[in-house]
């Protein structure tokens, strides 16, 4: 099995789709009877990567049945509509919120744009194909679709974006979380322990929103998660805490500097990487220091935008 491909068991594999870095962006194939789905598609360079698993794995391309979006961030979504023309058969499953920024994806691209600035969004993530209307599945919450007599169930999952699902499958119990469970990325494994993070991105974060999700995900007691920041973790119970109370460092934070002025973003950072920092020694991380807040500097930039914008909205 090529570097790009891991079996998880049970017909669940991650793709690693080569944004940004190894390991940093997965699309997740699951395989049964058959049959194919794909969960997210990361972005538009990394579309040969989830071709060239599908050959490998001797998947064809019209075997695909679904390709399954979390959300329509670009990291997650930017490479569903060239994927999609690659997959004759395959139906594209999005939240209701998101499915009009598939169709036309004129204004998802502008507020990536707001984010990151047009000319470095264009060189992360290509130009954006629209996918037709009528291959479009909306799914809200308590939503099913089948692969081939395996259900899979979907959960409106707000708090990081308005427009995220996290799925359920049925065979193993296991859910797809997208960015609700936050990144768990591999650089922080430790003495044979996952760990996760959360990502609190603009422009929609919601904390007490979150909280739901995560606790929603766990009322279903799942052994594991697949997050596509990276890839497949268990031990569900201790992250879900962790997850909790990062969450609440951070909003902590944001409201204590809410009246910073000019200075709120950049005091916001300071502490965002002192809470990195901190985490990483509580943990254990092989990241330590100023490595850890190297590897987290453009998340803890992000994470501060996501915050000053909840701030905004509830000022």
């Amino acid at each position: 099995m090529n570097e790009h491909l891991t079996d998880f068991g049970h017909g669940i594999y991650a793709i690693d789709s080569g944004f940004g870095r190894a390991h940093l962006d997965a699309v997740h194939l699951l395989v049964h009877n058959g049959r194919a789905a794909l969960i997210d598609a990361a972005v538009n360079s990394g579309v040969p990567r989830v071709l060239a698993a599908l050959e490998e794995l001797d998947i064809p391309r019209d075997a695909v049945d679904y390709v399954v979006l979390t959300h329509v961030h670009l990291d997650h979504a930017g490479g569903a509509g060239a994927l999609m023309r690659e997959l004759p058969n395959a139906k594209l499953t999005v939240h209701p919120r998101g499915a009009r920024h598939m169709i036309d994806p004129a204004k998802l691209t502008t507020a990536t744009y707001a984010v990151y600035g047009a000319a470095k969004a264009r060189k992360m993530y290509g130009e954006i194909v629209p996918v037709p209307k009528d291959r479009v599945v909306e799914t809200p919450d308590g939503a099913t679709i089948e692969l081939a007599g395996r259900e899979l169930l979907f959960l409106d999952t707000p708090g990081h974006a308005r427009h995220h699902v996290c799925i359920r499958d049925g065979l193993t119990g296991h859910f797809f979380t997208g960015d609700t469970f936050g990144f768990i990325f591999r650089e922080l494994d430790a003495h044979g322990r996952r760990h996760a993070f959360p990502t609190l991105t603009p422009t929609q974060f919601d904390p007490g929103a979150l909280h739901r999700s995560i606790d929603r995900i766990m009322s279903f007691a799942p052994e594991a998660v697949y997050a596509t920041h990276y890839g497949k973790a268990g031990d569900t119970p201790r992250l879900a805490a962790d997850l909790h109370r990062l969450i609440d460092a951070q909003v902590e934070v944001a409201l204590r500097e809410k009246n910073a002025g000019a200075h709120r973003k950049a005091r916001i950072m300071e502490s965002l990487a002192a809470i990195v920092a901190a985490e990483a020694g509580l943990q254990g991380w092989p990241l330590q220091g100023r490595a850890a807040l190297d590897f987290f500097g453009p998340d803890i930039e992000l994470n501060a935008q996501g915050l000053e914008v909840w701030l905004d909205v509830q000022l």
